[in-house]
């Protein structure tokens, strides 16, 4: 009798350790008793541990990844200069430069002896219309500046020649603008350097002219132009 009673109690204790490892066994591998049993009849307990595992580090990663926030970066103010005047734009050191008598002209008879009623009225000896913009249109001694050329003139912007004149030889140039007030409040006649950004071909069309004025990097300084 009381060596039942030694084999019973033995029994018990084997059987609440082997139930407290299964227990614990369960809890780390998140495999159901049952699982467990009917993995170990069918030998495939490591691969349902190893399948598993996986998911739960991806899934921690992406937790992980939502919660990083972008870098912003930011470009500090004093880092942008732009520039006041047109003249700023340019570097007129790396181009030739000459000093010329520059005179204001019309369109009109005072300049061209054309009235407004004359079929050639504001047309240059380029073909192009007399304009005051971006690149407006100038005269020069086509020996000189050939027809096409740019130069850049302070004070007034960038000229493209595009007429001649009997008068006009050597150093002299003519500068366009649309009156006779603007020439006598705006220039007159003047000593100048002028700048050769570009010589002519002889060749000026009116689309070569419209899209220099067109130029979207100067249109901030279009209307600061055509008031200068």
């Amino acid at each position: 009798m009381v060596w039942f009673k030694t084999c019973l109690r033995r029994f018990g204790m084997t059987f609440v350790f082997f139930a407290a490892c299964l227990t614990t066994l369960t809890a780390m591998t998140n495999v159901s008793a049952q699982e467990f049993l009917e993995g170990i009849e069918d030998n495939d307990l490591s691969t349902r541990t190893i399948t598993e595992q996986p998911v739960k580090q991806v899934e921690l990663t992406k937790k992980e990844l939502n919660n990083k926030q972008p870098k912003q970066s930011y470009i500090s103010s004093e880092q942008v200069v732009v520039p006041d005047k047109l003249e700023d734009t340019i570097d007129l050191e790396a181009y030739p430069s000459e000093t010329v008598i520059a005179t204001g002209y019309t369109a009109g008879v005072e300049s061209t002896g054309k009235t407004s009623d004359h079929p050639q009225y504001g047309i240059t000896y380029s073909g192009v219309e007399v304009t005051r913009d971006l690149y407006s249109t100038i005269a020069a001694d086509l020996t000189v500046y050939p027809i096409g050329s740019i130069l850049y003139i302070p004070g007034y912007g960038y000229g493209v020649v595009a007429d001649k004149g009997g008068a006009i030889k050597g150093n002299k140039i003519d500068l366009y603008y649309p009156t006779v007030e603007d020439v006598y409040q705006k220039w007159g006649k003047k000593d100048v350097e002028v700048y050769l950004i570009e010589k002519g071909t002889g060749v000026l069309v009116k689309e070569t002219l419209e899209s220099l004025n067109e130029n979207e990097a100067l249109q901030v300084f279009r209307d600061q132009v055509k008031e200068s």
